[in-house]
């Protein structure tokens, strides 16, 4: 589905462009055309391909979908694939963006994402002097939007793990705490796929050869590349905390589970005792002088009442009980 077409020229808005008029607008010399397209079908990409000129191996990237982040270059023609991740709940739904640059247009495919490029458009509009750089600068800040969208998703997630990490040392719901560290860390594992390969693709935009339309923005497309390496040490940063939080919290059940058991054992030496001298005293013998003494069983019970009195005061000092 179209979205929008916008052409422009020395970076101001000329006007917007019908989809019958797009074909036109793509011969002239003398602007740029900027086409959004957002979950279009097969045969809608592949009336744009033929229109747009793209490469087949990009179009049928672009039409299957679920594609790696990466940066190709087909002659003139560069093809840029980048995930959008948005939140959904105490989830993450991925989407994705691909977008063909040329020296005379882009156009930026969006699939499964709901957050659009209104702002990036309105950023552009607003700042001729940098669009006059051309098609290259618009790709600037696509791939600047689509990174700075990253941050809230990773600053999200470090709150939550403050939150998991201060539950666990308050020792409450240790196996949800251990599913949610889970969770985080597959989000983190998701973010690190969007982010990863992009660290690569970005530098080939300002470091050594550059293509023809990057030309003149190499400090902007460094701002990028820094703002990824920046979310990739972060997220590196958030797994090992992931990691330790997860032996912690596993260290501090074993603790709770000896406790446990060291409480058993007090209770069951205090049960033994009692159970002990009964058990002697319950001995089918004739000869047990003690069961003809008139004091006997009042030895007997004040014996079990004294040696479990001493034992529950040595498991106490030694907090057993």
């Amino acid at each position: 589905m179209l979205v929008n077409s916008v052409a422009y020229r020395d970076g101001k808005k000329i006007a917007d462009v019908a989809r019958e008029e797009i074909h036109a607008c793509l011969a002239r010399n003398d602007s740029i055309l900027w086409v959004a397209v957002r979950d279009p079908e097969a045969h809608e990409l592949d009336r744009l391909a033929i229109e747009f000129g793209l490469h087949p191996l990009a179009t049928e990237d672009a039409r299957h979908g679920h594609q790696r982040p990466k940066f190709e270059e087909y002659g003139d023609l560069l093809f840029f694939v980048m995930h959008m991740i948005e939140p959904d709940g105490d989830d993450l739904r991925v989407g994705e963006v691909n977008i063909f640059v040329a020296r005379n247009y882009v156009l930026s495919v969006r699939s499964r994402s709901e957050r659009n490029f209104q702002d990036v458009r309105a950023r552009c509009e607003r700042e001729p002097e940098l669009l006059q750089h051309g098609t290259g600068y618009i790709l600037y800040a696509l791939m600047d939007a689509v990174v700075d969208r990253y941050f809230p998703i990773l600053d999200s997630i470090e709150t939550r793990l403050e939150m998991i990490e201060d539950q666990i040392f308050s020792g409450k719901s240790p196996r949800a705490n251990i599913e949610a560290l889970y969770d985080l860390k597959q989000q983190l594992v998701t973010l690190k796929h969007a982010t990863a390969p992009l660290i690569e693709a970005v530098g080939k935009l300002h470091g050594g050869r550059v293509p023809q339309v990057c030309i003149g923005l190499g400090d902007y497309f460094r701002d990028v590349s820094d703002h990824l390496v920046r979310i990739n040490q972060n997220i590196d940063a958030a797994r090992e905390m992931i990691t330790t939080a997860i032996s912690v919290n596993l260290s501090l059940i074993t603790l709770q589970e000896n406790e446990v058991t060291k409480r058993l054992a007090g209770y069951a030496a205090l049960v033994a005792v009692p159970t002990l001298i009964a058990g002697i005293y319950g001995m089918n013998f004739t000869l047990m002088p003690e069961l003809q003494w008139e004091f006997g069983y009042p030895l007997a019970l004040g014996t079990m009442v004294v040696i479990d009195s001493y034992l529950f005061y040595r498991l106490r000092k030694a907090k057993w009980l």
